[in-house]
């Protein structure tokens, strides 16, 4: 059967165990998450010295994953096998040995769990992902779209029994980006240092995730909707000057993102609340900052703001940017928007 993370991941821990797992994709966070579920699910802790066996591909070629699989279990109803990083196992890219493998999961031993987990796209046109799919389970943890990473985390933090504003979710989601590894840690250490009842708002975040209170690309993103030139060039100088805290990519990237969605708002007959948050994939509450950014800045205006940012994107790498530091790239770029 196919199942998703959140599908799979609900059912081994209500033990709902199949004897075989196919887990590949490439959010290296689902991937972890299930194969931790299926260690704490699948043998007893008491028991997990003689019936668990957790091997790395590096280590283990697919004939000593065939020894550990084909075993039975020391006094104990069933056993799991968990192999990590399988896509670096030897023999599975080879056609024989794959095939042994095969032949085993068309047939698997019913007090065994096998899991493989690979960390990145396995190819599915080879018959292995299918036999797992016929006979045990197949999982594919693809990376999150950037529009559903909001939504993601207010439901990961409700779901640890806490509460988090969205201008908090939105400061999480654009400083730290698609990582979702990144983002639940900084929660977790969040809510380490708040009460039960304490909620996660955009103070908080900016005093545990680091983010600079006056000086950061939301408030350089604020500065330029309102196209307040003193304050903008001051915060991009900034950034500019703490590069560590704020790589020049992703000041680059959060704008471009931020623009891009201007010009959708530009190019959007119905200019509703409702119906841009659905157009632009984002939460209502932010629909405001792209309407008046819309007000501030004409379509070809915009157009030349995202020219500009891409050009800074080439000038940061290196591409037509002369004797160009990143002090000089950030006041272009910022005075071409403004102007």
């Amino acid at each position: 059967m196919v199942l998703s993370p959140e599908q799979a991941l609900k059912e081994i821990r209500q033990k709902k165990i199949q004897p075989l797992y196919f887990i590949h994709g490439d959010e290296p966070y689902y991937i972890d998450l299930l194969a931790d579920a299926l260690e704490k699910a699948v043998v007893p802790e008491s028991e997990k010295g003689f019936n668990q066996f957790v091997l790395f591909g590096k280590d283990a070629d697919v004939g000593t994953i065939l020894n550990y699989a084909r075993r039975f279990p020391f006094m104990s109803e069933r056993q799991l096998v968990l192999v990590k990083e399988a896509q670096q196992s030897n023999g599975l890219d080879t056609k024989d040995k794959s095939a042994l493998l095969d032949d085993y999961a068309t047939r698997p031993l019913s007090s065994t769990v096998l899991a493989l987990c690979f960390q990145g796209n396995f190819d599915m046109r080879k018959a292995l992902p299918k036999t797992f799919e016929k006979h045990g389970v197949l999982v594919q943890c693809k990376k999150m779209y950037d529009n559903k990473l909001p939504d993601w985390v207010g439901e990961h933090v409700r779901s640890l029994g806490a509460k988090i504003s969205i201008k908090a979710i939105q400061m999480l989601v654009e400083n730290i980006g698609n990582d979702l590894k990144r983002i639940t840690s900084e929660i977790d250490k969040i809510l380490l240092n708040l009460t039960a009842s304490e909620e996660i708002t955009a103070a908080v975040v900016e005093k545990y995730v680091g983010i600079s209170k006056e000086y950061n690309v939301f408030e350089l993103q604020k500065a330029l909707i309102q196209r307040d030139v003193i304050k903008s060039n001051k915060i991009a100088n900034y950034l500019a000057a703490n590069t560590k805290e704020n790589p020049l990519p992703q000041v680059l990237i959060i704008l471009y993102n931020f623009f891009s969605k201007v010009l959708v708002v530009h190019g959007t007959q119905d200019k509703s609340e409702g119906h841009l948050a659905s157009v632009l994939g984002v939460s209502p509450f932010f629909v405001k900052d792209y309407l008046s950014a819309a007000r501030q800045y004409s379509l070809g205006h915009v157009a030349k703001a995202i020219k500009a940012l891409r050009q800074a994107d080439n000038a940061s790498k290196g591409i037509e940017s002369g004797s160009k530091d990143e002090q000089a790239i950030m006041q272009e770029l910022v005075f071409t928007i403004l102007h």
